[in-house]
């Protein structure tokens, strides 16, 4: 049989055709030595290859990765690597069935060992076979050690080890740079990947709070956000993060703790800003819950006010996300100036050391190729060499999904209630979508390996 990549217009061809039918069986496997839709610890591998049941561990092991024959395989590589650490594996492969790649784990290193297009893989499976053919790696780790092999179920949690609640910041006094799309789809992604998740929105205009479809209500009457929201955790030693939290509506498979933002938080701050302690209060209440969640990413506003004091004071990290144009540039000396005064003295009081700024995140950034090659590269030196910032490795590409995703409606009557959707839910039945949902998981992978959770 050969392969040709036309015959693949989706991603269950690319598996089929490519995958099962073709290249598994050149190289070797039979159907006792592969696994398709592994679930090994917290991540969900596509295929996971088998050269020898005597080796001790997974060093044998191939992950193969299968995308759509549209899809960027650039967009997929760090989350290749991230498997391959997670499963101790040494090769991996990613494919949209046009493209074909290997890569090599070498320590914490991913390194790129093969490419061909996808009319010329049959011509190259000599090749391909002498890197991951089942007998290739049969021969280089073969042990007498039986090796203990993945099954297709959820893992016990006493598999995983308790790291400490980390609490990230997305933060900037430039409005418009996507702070609340980057909120919302990386606490989803976070949540995806098993992660316990609390979102906190404390920012006066309320977009994360709408964005995880906790704002259903169309009259003042119906609101029944008004009398538990982010400001009450502020104002008191009584409310705790338990009376406060809701479960966002519709937006996630996985729905996510939130704690709402309310437009109330703009009569209310200067009451707040007469008590010192409203600064430090989130601090405590958040030390109260650190055993009931992993992750907390806190929304907050484009200010230096109380509100972004709070939260900020709150953070272990920031990420600042910019579309890395001038006036967003032109911030960042302030955000840094604000984070090394006022914040870290706060810190220090509480006995916390100083926020670490895990990066400026390159956000609504546009797709044109002439762009990235050219323009964008510069756009982020200047971030490193003038602003002293650093930057992240991964970006948010401006595209329409992501604004689509967020203004989802269904009737009700004669009425259009909102139910917005991350992107990763938006993506499951819009397949435009895909790209942006394989950034924010690659951004996601690329924040735990950061803070080394």
């Amino acid at each position: 049989m050969q392969f040709h990549p036309k015959s693949c217009r989706n991603e269950r061809e690319v598996e089929s055709k490519l995958i099962v039918q073709y290249l598994l069986p050149k190289l070797g496997y039979s159907p006792d030595n592969w696994y398709q839709e592994v679930i090994y610890g917290n991540i969900r591998l596509d295929f996971l290859t088998i050269a020898s049941k005597k080796i001790k561990n997974l060093s044998s092991c191939v992950v193969i990765e299968a995308k759509h024959p549209q899809e960027n395989l650039d967009h997929h590589v760090r989350r290749l690597g991230h498997y391959l650490m997670k499963t101790k594996s040494f090769y991996g492969v990613l494919t949209n069935g046009k493209e074909f790649r290997i890569y090599q784990r070498e320590k914490d290193k991913l390194k790129f060992i093969f490419y061909c297009q996808g009319e010329n893989i049959a011509n190259n499976i000599d090749k391909i076979n002498s890197l991951i053919g089942k007998e290739s790696l049969s021969a280089k780790f073969s042990t007498s050690q039986p090796l203990s092999v993945p099954q297709v179920s959820q893992p016990s949690i006493k598999e995983f080890k308790k790291l400490p609640m980390k609490v990230i910041a997305i933060y900037h006094h430039k409005g418009g740079v996507g702070k609340t799309t980057v909120a919302t789809n990386l606490a989803a992604a976070f949540s995806n990947q098993g992660k316990r998740v609390l979102l906190i929105d404390i920012d006066a205009q309320a977009n994360t709070t709408f964005a995880t479809g906790l704002i259903k209500f169309q009259f003042d009457d119906d609101d029944d956000l008004k009398d538990k929201n982010v400001f009450h955790l502020l104002e008191s030693k009584v409310n705790s993060i338990s009376d406060i939290v809701r479960k966002s509506q519709g937006f996630n498979k996985k729905e996510i703790d939130v704690i709402p933002s309310h437009i109330m938080l703009i009569d209310k701050q200067n009451e707040l800003a007469r008590y010192a302690s409203s600064r430090s209060r989130l601090v405590k209440k958040l030390e109260l819950v650190k055993q009931e969640y992993d992750l907390v990413i806190i929304d907050t506003p484009p200010s230096l006010d109380l509100y972004a004091e709070s939260a900020l004071t709150a953070s272990d990290y920031i990420i600042v996300p910019s579309d890395l144009k001038p006036f967003s540039n032109q911030g960042l000396l302030s955000v840094k100036n604000f984070l090394e005064g006022p914040i870290n003295d706060n810190r220090d009081t509480l006995g916390k050391p100083p926020v670490k700024i895990m990066g400026v995140l390159p956000s609504k950034i546009s797709t044109h190729h002439q762009f990235l090659k050219h323009r964008f590269p510069q756009q982020r030196q200047v971030i490193s060499d003038r602003y002293n910032f650093p930057v992240m490795e991964n970006m948010i590409s401006e595209r329409v999904a992501l604004s689509q995703c967020i203004n989802q409606t269904i009737p009700v009557g004669e009425l259009e209630i909102p139910a917005p959707k991350s992107i990763f839910d938006y993506a499951d039945s819009v397949s435009s979508a895909n790209t942006s949902a394989a950034e924010f998981e690659s951004l996601a992978i690329e924040v735990l390996e950061k803070i080394g959770a």
